[in-house]
């Protein structure tokens, strides 16, 4: 189910002027189908597979379950899609979300016979709506491990034990090819590694100080570019509004801009966001530097355009 977390470290905050305004929930917008990066390493997928599932046994018996409570630090609490998300990002992998239905959209569709170690598994028992309200990650020989509930926590199930594993069954979505970067990497995938790994390392501050990693919301993205050659040449969010050849939403690729406003219909910026591919932002914001997907409302409506910096 959707969740909406009392005490967690991924709740948002409204932000200054210079940051912008994150939502916390909404619903999915209208969005084209992820391609998978074909020039991925194979090899370095089935690699990437098998760390997410020796975290995910590594926290058996180590936590419990709530889909009210985040608690990334032991004794452990989650969700079946925080739990997900929990160790992709432990693996260097940002799933950026903690809902199924955005999970859901990521990646792209496998049939049932064709799963493969590291795929996400979706489930809805619920009779209305058309959201999953469960989720699993495939670990081969026709098992998953997934927080199961309350009484199960974290399990290894096999698909065709239970009824509700067999009937319930919505769909499964490879994502890693997507979200790991090109082989060789790209300059885009450069300057999207650069920004995550400077994610709880930088402090967001009215004025920029790279020595000291303080940064504005536009300070921290011409931060990331000049680490990775490329010279905006200015901290001003609507001169770096200006830079570049506009690109779609449909069309975004890693390493672009995206700016947001405020106030819907304004084309001031109040935001900008390093896209870092199958739909998810990099946002320097005044809660610190976060990750979001765009399926939300709040990118729908706030959207004002999005920039290509030659790289």
């Amino acid at each position: 189910m959707k969740k909406h977390f009392l005490t967690t470290t991924i709740a948002l905050t409204i932000g200054l002027s210079t940051f912008g305004i994150l939502p916390a929930t909404s619903s999915s917008m209208d969005v084209k189908a992820a391609t998978t990066n074909v020039q991925n390493n194979d090899q370095a997928v089935a690699a990437k597979a098998d760390q997410l599932i020796q975290t995910g046994k590594s926290l058996m018996s180590q936590a419990t379950y709530s889909n009210t409570v985040y608690k990334p630090t032991y004794p452990y609490k989650f969700s079946c899609a925080s739990f997900l998300m929990y160790i992709f990002e432990k693996n260097g992998v940002d799933l950026a979300t903690y809902n199924e239905d955005y999970m859901i959209q990521q990646g792209t569709y496998v049939p049932r016979n064709q799963l493969q170690k590291g795929d996400l598994l979706f489930f809805k028992s619920k009779t209305t709506g058309t959201d999953p309200d469960h989720v699993g990650m495939y670990i081969g020989d026709n098992k998953m491990i997934h927080m199961a509930d309350s009484k199960q926590n974290i399990v290894i199930s096999d698909l065709n034990s239970k009824p509700y594993y067999t009937d319930n069954y919505v769909s499964a979505r490879r994502v890693l090819p997507t979200l790991l970067p090109s082989n060789p990497a790209t300059k885009g995938d450069m300057i999207v590694q650069n920004a995550f790994d400077l994610k709880n390392k930088v402090t967001m501050s009215t004025t920029n100080d790279e020595k000291n990693l303080r940064f504005t919301g536009p300070g921290f993205v011409n931060y990331v570019y000049k680490k990775n050659g490329v010279n905006l040449g200015t901290t001003n969010l609507k001169d770096q509004m200006n830079l570049g050849t506009t690109v779609s939403r449909a069309n975004l690729k890693k390493g672009d801009l995206v700016f947001f406003n405020s106030t819907i219909g304004s084309k001031t910026p109040s935001q900008v966001a390093i896209y870092a591919g199958d739909y998810r932002l990099i946002i320097p914001s005044s809660s610190g530097v976060i990750t979001r997907v765009m399926f939300v409302d709040y990118y729908n409506q706030h959207y004002i355009t999005a920039k290509r910096i030659s790289k």
